[in-house]
């Protein structure tokens, strides 16, 4: 029978707390029996979108959380980051073209590439005042 997990992690908006969110996926990496290479690969996703929410949700200088949510079931790992910043909607940008230079390309934008190109579902709610970004990956 499949492991089902649920976790939960809230963190303030403070890069430095980025260790902990590593530590967070790879626990559940680790309870789901994902390999190194793909927790690995997660791990580079899932603090793309968290880190993203710390340095640009909130106004500066204002203090504001970020949730994540882990579950596992019917073999799908999938991870909520929610937070209740300004409302954006990274699944919105346009696709990066990655054949342009860095200087022809332009600010913006890799982050929500690499998330594209490693999770297998990526969907965005503005839900009650709430960023709700749900990433998904088969297993």
């Amino acid at each position: 029978m499949e492991t089902e997990i649920k976790r939960q992690l809230t963190l303030p908006n403070d890069v430095k707390q980025v260790p902990l969110l590593a530590e967070f996926i790879d626990g559940i990496c680790e309870a789901a029996e994902v390999d190194m290479m793909l927790t690995m690969q997660l791990n580079l996703a899932i603090e793309e979108a968290v880190v993203n929410v710390m340095n640009y949700a909130y106004p500066a200088g204002t203090e504001g959380t970020v949730c994540i949510d882990a579950q596992m079931s019917n073999g799908v790992l999938q991870f909520v980051i929610s937070d209740s910043g300004a409302p954006f909607d990274p699944t919105a940008r346009a696709e990066v073209d990655t054949t342009l230079s860095a200087e022809e390309r332009g600010i913006g934008g890799l982050g929500i590439h690499i998330v594209r190109q490693i999770m297998d579902s990526i969907d965005y709610k503005r839900v009650d005042g709430r960023n709700v970004l749900t990433l998904g990956k088969k297993l």
